[in-house]
């Protein structure tokens, strides 16, 4: 297995400032979009934004299948399409709030957004292929290619046979209503609803469907909760409950901690969940904690609103957000350490002044 960076304390280094620059997190105050708009929305990109050319572009599906395709996008785009709300969340977010972290994107808490994705159900192209009876899990390869920990491969993840026959994963072409930018996987991305966003594979270009579980470094070698480096670590898979308070006031230009007026304030904000439905949002005011009011989902993967009506009064105070989905997943207090700094769903503070 190729060697793994160690977890490091103290200042971010050169290599993060420069993965922070590229990989750019959704500003806060976006949270008060429904869909996130397309230039706002979180963006992570392993290695460079793939070169590609629409009309050229074919989609191969290939290995244990009845029928191999190679489809082009107007053919794809001739097949009956769905739209989906999804909320996608970088397995990284959070990671820059723990010691030591793990050298990579110094996310805090602006890894996660939603969009409407609109593309062809997957599995209406798998079932146009045809899998074999001993297929296990289909291989999504990227176009874009690089070299991690030493290994040079393109970006791939799988997904086991039951979750790609799921209608809900598209194989999608527009975002938010209009062709995918190319920092978003255009021409062809794949989206799975409820994971976190590494499943979503950009720039698809090909589906390899196997008889055994896919061994590539992005599926492996990465993307595991561990407590150390012995530890085999389970997958990331299902986003972890999780919410975020859409800031109030106005911001301090370099430390960005909020300043507001006395008086009743309706702090609002959103929760998600890859497991089930929010169920409940409470809200804390220095470390007191209330029923916030949540709204009912507007659609079935994606974010939550909830809203907390504050009577604000003058002075240095901690806002905080804690969410529990319907299977009883609630977010802890305090980050829960993890080697790759993966799955941060610790609480959202939020420091502010009244005036």
């Amino acid at each position: 297995m190729a060697e793994r960076r160690v977890p490091i304390a103290g200042r971010y280094t050169e290599q993060e400032v420069a993965l922070a620059a590229r990989n750019r997190g959704m500003p806060l105050e976006a949270l008060r979009y429904d869909v996130t708009p397309a230039g706002l929305h979180y963006l992570l990109i392993h290695f460079d934004i793939a070169s590609t050319d629409e009309a050229l572009w074919r989609l191969e599906v290939q290995g244990c299948v009845q029928h191999a395709l190679s489809i082009a996008m107007a053919e794809l785009k001739a097949m009956p399409a769905r739209t989906l709300r999804v909320t996608l969340e970088c397995a990284g977010n959070g990671r820059g709030q723990v010691s030591p972290r793990y050298p990579s994107v110094p996310w805090l808490e602006e890894g996660v957004s939603t969009a409407e994705w609109t593309g062809v159900p997957l599995a209406a192209v798998l079932g146009r292929a045809g899998l074999a009876p001993a297929a296990k899990e289909a291989v999504f390869h990227g176009a874009d290619r690089g070299i991690d920990r030493g290994v040079e491969h393109d970006f791939a993840r799988s997904l086991g046979v039951a979750e790609v026959m799921d209608e809900s994963v598209l194989l999608a072409y527009a975002m938010n209503g209009a062709p995918l930018p190319p920092q978003h996987g255009a021409p062809l991305r794949l989206i799975v609803p409820g994971w976190y966003g590494m499943a979503s594979v950009k720039w698809l270009q090909r589906i390899e469907v196997l008889d055994h579980a896919f061994d590539g470094l992005q599926q492996t070698g990465s993307y595991h909760f561990r407590t150390s480096t012995l530890d085999p670590g389970v997958p990331c898979r299902r986003i972890r409950v999780n919410s975020a308070i859409l800031p109030p006031g106005i911001p301090d230009f370099y430390t960005r901690r909020r300043t507001l007026g006395a008086g009743t304030i309706s702090v609002q904000g959103r929760a998600w969940s890859g497991e089930a439905p929010i169920r409940r949002v409470e809200f804390a005011i220095d470390g007191h904690w209330q029923e916030a009011q949540v709204q009912a989902p507007a659609a079935t993967h994606a974010w939550q609103a909830w809203s907390f009506e504050w009577r604000a009064e003058p002075g240095e105070h901690e806002l905080a957000s804690r969410a529990t989905d319907a299977l009883g997943n609630v977010q802890p207090l305090d980050p829960v350490w993890d080697l790759g700094g993966f799955g941060n769903n610790s609480v959202h503070r939020l420091r502010v002044t009244v005036l």
